[in-house]
């Protein structure tokens, strides 16, 4: 596999991991639920670098299917590279608007993307696939880092998009007129796509010019390029023409017998005149219940920009500033071809909020529980992105849509990016988390498995059971209580008994030796220093 070199490509290729996790703080009076939870809908404002970490203890491994719209690197977006990375270079980069006179604009834009698509990798389910919306200026880039990434084995297809469908008199060399949609599976032979619903516009293909008894049929050529023993011989067809065999190079996809019982049922076409060469019909009452989709998506299957738009612009009115919203049937077709009806949708680049909108439609119109998680990092996430998805969820009197004029239905908690968990401020009293942040951070950190605040008894210090461990935390966010608390003969037996898994505990200190620690079948983990053992 070829592998794409870039300036800073050393220093960002593990630069997720030296990400600090970051407190999710609710926000309720931005939020439409009763009670704000990290189970709903969720919209998160911040870095999404960032953001995209803080999700990891909750959802690793639990995303069915992404969708992302990246800045495509046109050069005439604005976007600021802005990741911290160790590198004078790279310092030297944060905060500057990336233009098309950039010469490192590609090297810039590979940087941003790279720890990205790490950690959205490692927020897909096994089962999962991620769809990134790209054109000509770094589709080429983007390929080569998603193998690398996602390993080439787990490319799915290229989808053109027809994202126009007039043609710009004033191009200077071609008028462009699709975007392209890259798909890579976390695991492709664990990935299944679903079929395209039938729909009229499925079916148009289909007639009956022969007034068939069973109804309308498409025609598929008897003869393939298949290589088949029983596939030679001659036919007679019903206008008197008499064929000597299949087209050179090619063979009858039937042998003659078999060939013989579809004539009998009136299932070859033979042309208005009878002497056409032979075609094996497919009735439409014999159709699979779905269509296999294709790699070609034209505007009438998956929306235009200029449609988004003008559907953006009922809902926001006049403060709508995108030039290029994306389509929500572009991202229902997404949505239709890559999740279930329970699944977990995910757009880290969330913008004018189509991909909310298009999973509220479609859990409208199916009757789904999909749930959706938008990050958005500029000041419109909560003016723009949040406010349409409360006015889906209301209603939107101007829209031309009956249903989005009476509202959608749905939830959403918002969440802003918090401060980052420090560890090593636990013991200085510095930025303390919730103790509920802490122990998602520590129980993801420990065991890399998924956190389950549900299971969470903060009176009894129980943060959750992995695969290995029943975890304890005690902590509490207050300087005082940590400086006079430690894990006690006492405080140890109180856990209870030995249930067949080791306990972990996380404390300040300890007031046990190791052969009580053995004896109690505990492993202990000072905070904050030891839990970097525990990752090693």
């Amino acid at each position: 596999m070829a592998v794409l070199n870039f300036k800073g490509k050393s220093f960002v290729q593990n630069h997720h991991l030296l990400v600090k996790y970051h407190q999710l703080v609710p926000r309720k009076d931005k939020s439409l639920t009763d009670k704000v939870s990290l189970h709903d809908n969720l919209i998160i404002h911040g870095d999404n670098l960032k953001a995209l970490k803080a999700l990891l203890p909750m959802y690793a491994g639990k995303v069915k299917c992404i969708y992302i719209d990246p800045p495509y690197n046109t050069g005439n977006e604005n976007w600021v590279y802005n990741d911290n990375v160790n590198s004078p270079m790279m310092q030297d980069w944060l905060g500057k608007v990336v233009d098309r006179e950039d010469l490192t604009r590609h090297d810039k834009w590979l940087c941003m993307m790279m720890p990205r698509l790490r950690l959205l990798r490692e927020l897909l389910s096994d089962d999962g696939a991620i769809f990134i919306s790209i054109d000509d200026n770094e589709v080429h880039h983007l390929r080569a880092l998603m193998d690398q990434i996602f390993g080439d084995e787990n490319f799915v297809a290229t989808i053109i998009w027809q994202k126009i469908y007039t043609v710009k008199n004033s191009a200077k060399y071609l008028s462009e007129m699709h975007d392209y949609v890259v798909i890579y599976a976390k695991r492709k032979d664990e990935w299944n796509r679903n079929l395209r619903p039938r729909t009229e516009d499925t079916d148009e293909d289909y007639s009956n010019p022969d007034d068939d008894p069973n109804g309308p049929w498409i025609s598929h050529a008897l003869q393939s390029r298949n290589k088949y023993s029983k596939g030679l011989y001659k036919i007679t067809c019903p206008g008197g023409r008499s064929i000597d065999g299949p087209p050179p190079g090619t063979y009858w996809r039937l042998s003659e017998p078999n060939f013989e019982k579809l004539k009998k049922r009136g299932k070859v076409w033979w042309g208005q005149d009878g002497n056409n060469s032979p075609r094996i019909k497919e009735y439409l009452k014999d159709a699979k219940e779905g269509v296999v989709p294709t790699t070609w998506w034209s505007h009438t299957y998956a929306g235009t920009n200029s449609g988004a738009k003008v559907l953006l612009r009922q809902i926001i009115g006049d403060e709508e500033m995108f030039i290029t919203p994306k389509p929500i049937e572009l991202v229902r077709r997404i949505l239709e071809l890559a999740t279930d009806k329970d699944s977990i949708f995910l757009d880290s680049f969330a913008g004018s909020g189509s991909t909310a909108h298009a999973v509220l439609q479609q859990n409208a119109e199916d009757g789904g529980s999909r749930r959706f998680i938008l990050v958005e990092c500029e000041d419109y996430a909560d003016r723009i992105t949040a406010e349409r998805v409360r006015r889906v969820i209301k209603g939107v009197p101007e829209a031309k849509d009956e249903k989005l004029r009476a509202g959608l239905g749905g939830t959403f908690s918002f969440f802003e990016l918090g401060p980052p968990i420090e560890m090593e401020s636990i013991l200085s009293g510095d930025s303390l988390p919730t103790y509920a942040e802490l122990a998602r951070y520590v129980f993801y950190t420990a065991t890399g498995e998924e956190f389950d605040d549900s299971a969470l008894d903060e009176d009894k210090h129980f943060i959750g059971e992995s695969n290995e461990h029943l975890v304890y935390l005690f902590y509490q966010p207050d300087l005082e209580y940590l400086k006079a608390t430690a894990l006690t003969l006492d405080r140890a037996k109180a856990l209870g008994p030995y249930q067949g898994k080791r306990r972990l505990v996380f404390a300040p200190t300890k007031y046990l030796d190791q052969d009580h620690l053995d004896e109690l079948r505990i492993d202990f983990a000072q905070l904050p220093f030891e839990i970097y053992q525990l990752v090693k």
